[in-house]
């Protein structure tokens, strides 16, 4: 996988322009107090970096709290809302999966599903890669997203609503044998006409992301149902999980189930 050839949509100016007001009960002002003291939190003082960093929604709350926080973001439309809003956070244009950031971090995150804006397991694979190069020694790796919802399918069925509002309507549909999927989302505009945006996204499972967060050599620390800590259980929907890089002279050997050594 290349640089010039990532697989992930890149978010135009309609999608950038529509998306604080398409999440506005996804980011209400308690949820966005909660996943910022959590990752004030596992920053412990540190700079922040976030993937995907997208308008700024999370990031300048966190900002706000005193963490240092970057930012990588594909799509220029994105970053550009998060510019009208603010000068103090630097967001680099690139990739997740292989952009750079100069110097390092104590923590770097993804919230609210953008690890599958990746939609291929290679390019996710890489993005946990990147996010250990960034890392400082015992820094974390804290990635929120949904359990797939595929208990919702209705037998012979591929697509679940994910919201139906006045405003917006949303519906994934799923193929099973890729984990690919598809957001179509119909978003009203003033004179009542619709715009139609595609998203596509690869849904990934928990256990999934445990073996991509050990192949970069990250040590499982914690996994939870949402940012006030509560347990992951087989009826969650979402989790936030974190993983940790090895302190200063701990071999990342220990990773590696003694049976397929």
């Amino acid at each position: 996988m290349s640089a010039d050839n990532v697989p992930s949509d890149l978010w135009t100016d309609v999608q950038a322009e529509h998306y604080d007001a398409s999440c506005d009960g996804r980011f209400s002002s308690e949820i966005v107090e909660a996943t910022t003291a959590f990752l004030a939190e596992m920053a412990g003082g540190g700079r922040a970096l976030e993937f995907a960093i997208g308008t700024g929604r999370v990031a300048i709350a966190l900002q706000d709290r005193g963490i240092e926080v970057h930012g990588i973001e594909y799509s220029e439309a994105m970053a550009r809302v998060l510019r009208r809003k603010t000068g103090v956070i630097p967001v680099t244009i690139g990739d997740m999966a292989t952009t750079r950031v100069d110097g390092r971090f104590s923590l770097v995150y993804l919230v609210f599903n953008t690890i599958g804006n990746l939609y291929t397991q290679e390019a996710q694979v890489a993005c946990f890669r990147n996010a250990a190069r960034h890392l400082v020694p015992g820094g974390r790796f804290v990635v929120e997203v949904g359990v797939p919802p595929l208990r919702s399918l209705p037998l012979g069925q591929t697509a679940v609503p994910f919201e139906v509002s006045e405003n917006h309507v949303g519906i994934d549909t799923f193929d099973l044998v890729t984990q690919r999927a598809i957001s179509h989302h119909f978003i009203r505009r003033k004179d009542s006409t619709y715009d139609y945006v595609p998203h596509n996204y690869r849904f990934v499972w928990p256990s999934e992301l445990d073996l991509m967060a050990q192949l970069a050599g990250f040590a499982f620390e914690a996994r939870y149902a949402d940012w006030n800590r509560a347990p992951f259980t087989a009826e969650s929907q979402s989790h936030v999980s974190v993983w940790r890089m090895p302190d200063v002279g701990c071999s990342p050997s220990h990773l590696v189930s003694p049976s397929l050594i």
